[in-house]
């Protein structure tokens, strides 16, 4: 939880949140890339794609 915190104090001094949808995008693909890995929502994601 400290990373995001440092994180969001970056993006926040610098005025870098052009950053943030790019890092909500990465989150969303990553949790689907876990979740697609043998579980039964599986063949839900694969119907997305």
């Amino acid at each position: 939880m400290h990373f995001v915190i440092e994180l969001w104090n970056f993006m926040k001094v610098r005025k870098k949140f052009w950053m943030l949808p790019i890092l909500v995008m990465m989150l969303v693909l990553g949790g689907l890339v876990v979740l697609s890995q043998g579980t039964a929502v599986a063949p839900f994601i694969y119907t997305i794609f």
